[in-house]
This record gives structure tokens, C-alpha cells and sequence, in this order.
């Protein structure tokens, strides 16, 4: 299936790169694509939601390839965008699933648009950097040790870290991806991470970084924020998704969010990681549809 892509301006004049799978009069699932990703074609995605009789709406974060930066944005903030882009194309109610640094921005979806948004789904999702009881670092792999830490004590040194990181993603093929990726997978994810899937992922990756480093620093630096929303307020149905083979978002950050999100739907697995839950897609859709009861 091939999207169609297109520009949209917002109303504070900046313009977004969006893309859109699937029949225009379907129901639309907007995805939230982790962090560094901008919009990129995503077949078991738009599989998924096909079989559900779903178009797939996504866009890239301001700063990720053809989005204008919006520097010291707040996960919040996304609400915002989001309303552009669907009243843009004619579009009001939805569902929306957001994977690993989409996590974050599909609960603030959920939590501020709960008229439009008739639920919401996190896989592999981050949790509050200032969230009660939970050690946020546990668990996550040295290069995210280091990336979070550089978020933490400043602009500046996140983008030093950032710079030589982007540079080795720039070009990075399929059969590449799992060795840039170092020590964030296990032999679980790892094992995942072959064939389309390889490919999907490293594009996903050389489109995140095609504008420079502007939407992966300013997306790290608003999970370490206060997310301008609370969870607590979530009125919209929710589902967690999470494995515990994990190195980049570790499954603490999941067994938390299913515990401070009222009524949440839980899916905790001890034999998944970060990429090879994304095999699950077809149960999480179809999990999202009953949730929204579409």
C-alpha cells in the first residue's frame, strides 16, 4: 500500500509532513511513531489497520524531516497538531496508538482531544520522567543511559551526543540496523529485527534524521519536562502494551503506566522486547477497536 503524503500548516504558520494510508472515508487510527522517526510507510501498520476497516493518519513531529521545528515543545503539545491535521482532512472522531516516543504523545492525545479520541493504545510507551516510585533509567540500555543523561543536564549536551549518533544513522541499511543499535535489543529483539522489518525500521531511521538532529533532541528533552498533562485525568479508554526484553524502554515504564492510568487495559509480556511486540499489531488494533468499540 503506498500513502499519500502531503503538507499541512498550522495555525501558528509552521507546516507539517503528513501521511495517510487507506481509504479517505475510513476511520482513522493516528500513530504516533517513536523517537528518532518522522512519518515513514509502515506496511504491517497499515495492514493492521486495514483489516480493521482503519485508514492510518500519521505525521512527523515538528523538526523530523519536512515538519517545522517547534523548539521547546512540550509533549502536550501534539494535542494541538493533531486537531490541525484532522480537521485539515475532514476528519473528526479517531483512535490512536502511539509505539515507544509516541507513547507519551498519544496519551496527551487521548487526554486532551477525550471528545474526538475514543481511545488510545501505548506500545513500548515512556513513562513520566518524574513519576512517582519508578527508577526511569532502570533497565534501559547504555546508549539511552547516555542519550537521557545528556537530556537531563542540558540542551547543549544532548546535542553533542545527538550529532555523531545521527551521522551513523544517516545512511543505515536494513542489515545494518540491529549493529547500530548496540546494546538497546537483546537476542529477542534482535531476532526480530530481519527482512521487511530490518528495512522499515533503518528508513524510519534515515528519515528521522534528514533535517538534521532538531525533532529527535526537542522530543528527548520534552519526555524529561513535565508532560503538561496529567494521567490521572485520562477519561478516554487506554491500553498498555509491554515487554520485558526491553533495553529501550525499559517494562517498568509500562507495569507503572498501567498502574497510575484509571481502568487501564493491560497487556504485559515476559517474552517480548521493543521491536518484536510490534508483531502484535493485529491483536493491538483489533485490542484498540473493542476499547473504542469501532
Amino acid at each position: 500500500m503506498t500513502g499519500n503524503w502531503l503538507t499541512i500548516r498550522t495555525g501558528d504558520g509552521r507546516d507539517l509532513e503528513v501521511l495517510r494510508s487507506g481509504r479517505s472515508d475510513a476511520f482513522p487510527l493516528v500513530y504516533h511513531s517513536g523517537s528518532p522517526t518522522a512519518a515513514h510507510e509502515h506496511p504491517a501498520m497499515e495492514q493492521a489497520a486495514g483489516s480493521q476497516g482503519w485508514q492510518v493518519v500519521t505525521f512527523s513531529r515538528p523538526g523530523y524531516a519536512g515538519s517545522t521545528p517547534a523548539e521547546g515543545r512540550s509533549v502536550a503539545d501534539v494535542a494541538a497538531d493533531v486537531t490541525a491535521v484532522l480537521d485539515q482532512l475532514g476528519l473528526d472522531r479517531f483512535v490512536t496508538l502511539g509505539w515507544s516516543g509516541g507513547g507519551p504523545h498519544a496519551l496527551a492525545t487521548a487526554a486532551l482531544l477525550p471528545d474526538r479520541c475514543l481511545a488510545a493504545a501505548t506500545l513500548a510507551g515512556v513513562a513520566p520522567y518524574d513519576a512517582d516510585g519508578l527508577d526511569w533509567f532502570d533497565g534501559m540500555g547504555p546508549e539511552n543511559l547516555e542519550e537521557f543523561g545528556a537530556a537531563v543536564e542540558s540542551r547543549e549536551a544532548l546535542e553533542t551526543f545527538l550529532h555523531p549518533v545521527a551521522a551513523g544513522l544517516a545512511a543505515v541499511t536494513g542489515e545494518q540496523v540491529a549493529a547500530e543499535l548496540g546494546g538497546l535489543i537483546d537476542e529477542v529483539d534482535e531476532s526480530a529485527l530481519t527482512g521487511d522489518f530490518a528495512d522499515v525500521v533503518a528508513d524510519a531511521f534515515r528519515r528521522a534524521v534528514s533535517a538534521g538532529i532538531a525533532g529527535w533532541r526537542d522530543d528527548d528533552l520534552a519526555f524529561v519536562r513535565p508532560w503538561g498533562f496529567d494521567l490521572a485525568d485520562l477519561r478516554v479508554p487506554v491500553s498498555v502494551w509491554q515487554g520485558a526484553h526491553d533495553r529501550m524502554v525499559p517494562f517498568a515504564h509500562g507495569t507503572w503506566l498501567a498502574a497510575h492510568m484509571p481502568g487501564a487495559r493491560v497487556h504485559l509480556y515476559d517474552d517480548e522486547g521493543h521491536l518484536s511486540l510490534v508483531a502484535q499489531l493485529p491483536r493491538i488494533l483489533a485490542d484498540l477497536a473493542d476499547l473504542a468499540d469501532q
